[in-house]
């Protein structure tokens, strides 16, 4: 391998732990074994990426990058958080399989879903 690949290879692995490179968005396990990290990001009145699909015990972290208030509620409302303000997070475990759809109470044409296996 050449010093070029290896430097190729190594950002895109940087920007893979750093959640930037992968299409789900997880990011490195941070948090200890089996326990891993996904990240959402609200912005533009659409949450990105919209289809997640995480295993089980994943924790997804839903950030608002908007300059306006957005909410996270699922469709079932297994889980809904209060109005996030910029730069506001939400988390939420995802403990059992399924497809969770969820949308933004404030917004309601804003929908995502995340697949647990």
């Amino acid at each position: 391998m050449t010093t070029r690949s290896l430097t190729i290879t190594a950002a895109l692995l940087l920007a893979w732990l750093s959640g930037g490179g992968s299409q789900n968005g997880l990011a490195a396990n941070t948090a200890g074994a089996g326990n891993m990290e996904a990240a959402v990001k609200i912005d533009n009145f659409s949450f990105t990426p919209a289809l997640v699909t995480v295993p089980v015990g994943t924790t997804i972290r839903w950030t608002n990058r908007d300059d306006i208030p957005h909410t996270v509620v699922a469709d079932d409302t297994s889980f809904k958080s209060k109005a996030l303000d910029t730069d506001e997070e939400f988390t939420y475990t995802f403990t059992k399989p399924g497809t969770y759809g969820y949308f933004c109470s404030l917004h309601p044409k804003m929908t995502a879903k995340i697949v647990v296996e």
